[in-house]
């Protein structure tokens, strides 16, 4: 993927290519969100899509079906990889206590389930269990803490309006609806929120052009604020006075508490009285198609309803696919078909009826897209302000000597102050 140094190692192994120069053809000069966050990861590969659900209670009852099961209706329940069978030995998730013995072995009661961004502003659900996931990116769970935030690149379509990066306080698996994956780039490389995922320098450089204020949760909002998917990467243009800088990190704050969804004491999301969504006519067990009615701003799922919801909620596209649309295919496949084990495998364990917790779900995230979309226009003319404008690009950089980042700041950071257990019970001193 563009925007990476050659041969620096992309998390258990893999390297990625160098990064190209942002060119003029599409989107705003400036330099790459590459160079501004070096260390990114690549998105997690479950290779078993059982591990995942929008509900927990599905993620319990797999689990104890897999291992009450033996011989070969256990080995096809798992759904071996080449990455992982029953028989891979692999070290326990930083920060998490499963088990780390073959999962042949495995009698036990289900690992607790934990909340993950599944795509695009999707919050679903994981079993935290090593032995069952083909590339879990374990240097994002050794800083997924209290005090992380994660920053989410999507894949490009072209000509697409869509936001460019999102931001969460969940581990994300980086999952792209539609184009290539992008990356995800915590905000610190230690835990603790300590030393800031920002190219060595530029803090400094920064504070040198914009005032001494800048810090790096601030870089982060005028990320969110203006970042711009482009043929070469994500392109970040920086401002030449400090006026702009501030106006976009006060809309990249707001972007930034909207997507928290209420995170850390931050506040919910919520619409000014009159505009809140309530649900006029209760979701049927099993929904059929979802629709909208623009005129009468009312989110059809069957025969229930859910109004007012702006239509800049139902348009909203991250990489080209409705999110609204996505987020409810992937809730009701299955809703309504008989349960019978048979020959399905564990991926067809999932509820019969739409589920009480959906639509509150449903409900706060029209809340959510619709504030954003309502944020959208500020974000467009910031953008037409940065094209018309000078700016601080590449080439200031290297003159401050931020660019080019050295290779150490694309690669995790060591951590030395806690234990981890390795396979088979051993500990590793990281």
């Amino acid at each position: 993927m563009p925007g990476k140094a050659a041969g620096v190692a992309g998390g258990e192994g893999e390297t990625v290519a160098a990064p190209a120069a942002a060119g003029s053809g599409e989107g705003p000069r400036g330099p790459l969100l590459d160079d501004l966050m070096p260390w990114s990861v690549r998105p997690l590969r479950t290779g078993r899509p059982w591990v995942t659900a929008p509900d927990a209670v599905s993620l319990r009852a797999r689990w104890d079906r897999l291992v009450r099961a033996s011989g070969e209706e256990r080995e096809r329940l798992f759904a071996p990889t080449r990455a992982r069978t029953q028989q891979t030995a692999v070290a326990a998730l930083p920060g998490r206590s499963s088990a780390t013995g073959r999962f042949a072995r495995e009698s036990g009661p289900c690992p607790e389930p934990v909340r993950v961004l599944h795509g695009p502003f999707d919050e679903q659900w994981l079993l935290p269990d090593h032995r069952l996931i083909d590339v879990a990116r374990p240097e994002l769970w050794r800083v997924a803490d209290d005090h992380q935030l994660f920053l989410v690149e999507h894949g490009r379509v072209p000509n697409d309006p869509g936001p460019a990066v999102s931001v969460t306080t969940l581990l994300p698996d980086g999952h792209s609806p539609a184009g290539r994956p992008g990356r995800v780039r915590p905000l610190y490389r230690r835990p603790g929120g300590l030393e800031p995922n920002l190219a060595p320098g530029l803090l400094p450089a920064l504070r040198a052009r914009y005032g001494g204020g800048v810090t790096a949760e601030s870089v982060l909002a005028w990320v969110l604020a203006a970042a711009r998917s482009s043929p070469a990467g994500c392109v970040v243009p920086l401002p030449a006075d400090a006026a702009r800088w501030a106006e976009g990190v006060e809309l990249g704050r707001e972007l930034l508490r909207l997507q928290l969804r209420g995170a850390r004491g931050a506040e919910r999301p919520r619409l000014p009285g009159g505009q809140r969504p309530y649900v006029r006519a209760a979701v049927p067990p099993a929904p059929g198609p979802l629709s909208y009615d623009a005129e009468e701003r009312v989110l059809h799922l069957g025969s229930g309803r859910v109004s007012p919801v702006p239509a800049g909620a139902w348009e909203f596209r991250v990489s080209g696919v409705r999110v609204l649309d996505l987020w409810f295919e992937r809730r009701t496949a299955g809703l309504g078909a008989a349960a019978g084990p048979g020959a399905a495998g564990l991926e067809a364990m999932r509820p019969r009826a739409w589920q009480q917790e959906w639509t509150s779900e449903l409900l706060e995230l029209v809340t959510l897209l619709a504030l954003l979309a309502g944020l959208r226009p500020r974000q467009e003319m910031l953008a037409g302000a940065l094209a018309a404008a000078p700016e601080t690009g590449a080439d200031e950089l290297r003159a401050a000597g931020v660019l080019p980042v050295a290779e150490a700041a694309r690669r995790p950071a060591s951590v030395l102050d806690h234990r981890e257990e390795g396979p088979d019970g051993q500990f590793a001193l990281l």
